[in-house]
């Protein structure tokens, strides 16, 4: 039995290490070929991973390892800035993938647990940037208060633009969020305190104390860009994400999300405030974007409406599609893979947008689940 475990042990741990190993080298590579077989490495594994048969053993593996698992991982997170010390548009690239991440996990209560598709991604992530940034410039005050209040007014945007959205179902829900997408986009163009199409300027670093995130960090002697300020910062909230998504998603509301999502009308007949429930799913993903656009603002240190057009809508609701719809782990899954493949071929930037609308496409009707598909619950 001792031998069974410790065979499976190091059977686990190695494919987790060997995960770890392609997605390094998928961020230091740069020629096309190596990438598109480590990418093919990467999607294979994960394909191979989700039959029935190898998910059980990977779950057992899980279930035996827990505690070391996820211990590995987390060292893994934290020391990939070490190695890509030489590399500051890599960990760049990662933090971007962790906002998209956040945005994701976002949406995912919608699309994923409610089934409603919502492309104002755009729209609530402008507004938790433009509100951290205009109170900061105007008012000096420091990112870690700006922080909850950015959310917080993307929650009450939410709110507004969910109750007119419960007179919608299906696709006409969808065509109202693109509308208010395309119209807050418009108004941060044309409106003066904005900024107009200029933006907004002078943002300064979050600080702790009397440390800026500006500034590099010095470990061990080695010095890391200061870029990995905001990759700890992302993994953070991030981390804090998942686990709030783990609680919802066993929690009453979670399951009435569900509920929702399979049969609105038996959802109601058993008693679910329908509306309440959908209004709810509006401010909670508005107030998770909210606080990745005060990170994006305060990280960045000029923002300007090109970063929030309807592109990035699309682009989440990619990655909620292809990560897998009701599962936070393939989300995050979807985020580093529609945020850094672009970044890797960037040959190919112009069509960007029409890739994504093909891979949407093409994961709908090949593979609707996402690469890691929603689990069963267990109590």
């Amino acid at each position: 039995m001792l031998r069974k475990r410790f065979v499976s042990g190091i059977a686990f741990f190695g494919v987790e290490t060997l995960f770890f190993v392609l997605i390094f080298l998928f961020l230091i590579l740069e020629k096309t070929v190596p990438i598109l077989m480590i990418l093919a490495a990467i999607i294979g594994l994960s394909l191979i991973g989700s039959r029935p048969r190898v998910r059980g053993v990977l779950d057992e593996g899980f279930a035996r390892h827990k505690f070391w698992a996820i211990g590995y991982g987390l060292v893994f997170i934290l020391v990939l800035p070490l190695f890509l010390k030489n590399h500051p548009y890599q960990i760049f690239i990662l933090f971007n993938a962790g906002l998209f991440a956040l945005l994701g996990l976002g949406l995912n209560w919608q699309i994923g647990s409610t089934n409603i598709v919502n492309f104002a991604t755009g729209a609530s992530f402008a507004t938790g940037a433009y509100t951290a940034a205009l109170l900061a410039v105007n008012t000096g005050w420091s990112f870690w208060i700006l922080l909850p209040l950015s959310g917080s007014a993307a929650a009450a945007v939410g709110f507004v633009l969910g109750l007119p959205c419960m007179k919608t179902k299906t696709y006409y829900l969808s065509l109202v969020t693109m509308a208010f997408t395309i119209i807050v986009y418009l108004l941060l163009n044309n409106l003066e305190f904005t900024g107009g199409p200029d933006g907004i300027s002078g943002i300064p670093y979050p600080q702790i104390g009397s440390y800026s995130f500006g500034n590099p960090i010095r470990i061990l002697g080695m010095e890391i860009p200061f870029q990995a300020n905001f990759y700890y910062l992302v993994v953070v909230l991030v981390a804090v994400t998942f686990l709030f998504d783990r609680r919802l998603r066993y929690s009453r509301l979670g399951l009435s999300w569900n509920a929702i999502r399979n049969d609105e009308i038996a959802a109601a007949c058993q008693g679910i405030d329908v509306t309440y429930a959908k209004v709810l799913s509006f401010c909670a993903n508005f107030f998770f974007d909210g606080i990745s656009g005060a990170v994006f603002a305060f990280s960045m240190s000029h923002i300007s409406p090109e970063s929030f057009s309807f592109n990035v809508s699309v682009t989440v609701v990619a990655i909620v599609i292809v990560g897998g719809m009701d599962n936070a782990a393939g989300v995050i899954l979807g985020a580093l893979l529609m945020t850094i493949l672009p970044e890797k071929f960037q040959i190919f930037q112009d069509y960007r947008m029409w890739i994504f609308g093909f891979i949407i496409l093409l994961m709908l009707g090949l593979r609707p689940k996402g690469l890691l598909p929603q689990t069963v619950r267990k109590y």
